[in-house]
């Protein structure tokens, strides 16, 4: 029978099967680290290795952060707002998560607002994703970044398209594969 986890450690799970089943999220790690995950499928060490980390979760709310590495930068140095744009995408997901779903659903509206630089190479750029409301089909969340100053760096807001996202194991169940966690 699989087991319950508390949302931190489910968050968590979500972020293991984003790392193992996605195009995009592996990016956050560097490439040796990410075909290392991808070939042995450690999970643990995913989490360990990550560039981007959980640094906890409540219901409906998801703290993060991400150590910035030149992959993430534009010619100007600074973070790119397309890797500011895929953590509110991201976050916005994990928030979603951290309210029990496994599968988090679909984007249906990401809006960014950018206030002060991100940061550079170096740096860590720290997120707070938050789950405003939930529905039957939508869930509606917001994200925004601090930089190393302490600065409100951005703000996102992201919508995603929900329903049929509950598992039949029911909420804060992880598949086997991504349940052992921290």
């Amino acid at each position: 029978m699989a087991k319950k986890l508390n949302p931190t450690q489910f968050t968590k799970a979500v972020v293991r099967s984003f790392m193992v089943d996605s195009g995009l999220e592996p990016r956050y790690t560097s490439r040796d680290k990410c075909i290392h995950i991808t070939m042995t499928l450690e999970p643990r060490s995913m989490l360990t290795l990550a560039q981007f980390r959980v640094l906890s979760a409540a219901e409906g709310r998801v703290d993060f952060e991400l150590d910035i590495h030149k992959d993430h930068t534009n010619r100007l140095k600074t973070i790119h707002g397309g890797t500011i744009a895929s953590l509110v995408d991201l976050g916005g997901s994990l928030a979603v998560a951290s309210t029990g779903r496994f599968a988090t659903g679909v984007s249906t509206d990401l809006n960014v607002t950018y206030l002060s630089p991100g940061g550079r190479v170096g740096d860590t750029l720290k997120g707070t994703a938050i789950c405003e409301k939930i529905g039957k089909t939508l869930a509606f969340t917001q994200v925004t970044f601090t930089n190393s100053k302490g600065q409100l760096a951005a703000r996102g807001s992201h919508t995603k398209y929900v329903a049929g996202t509950m598992g039949e194991a029911g909420p804060f169940v992880a598949p086997p594969e991504f349940s052992d966690v921290d």
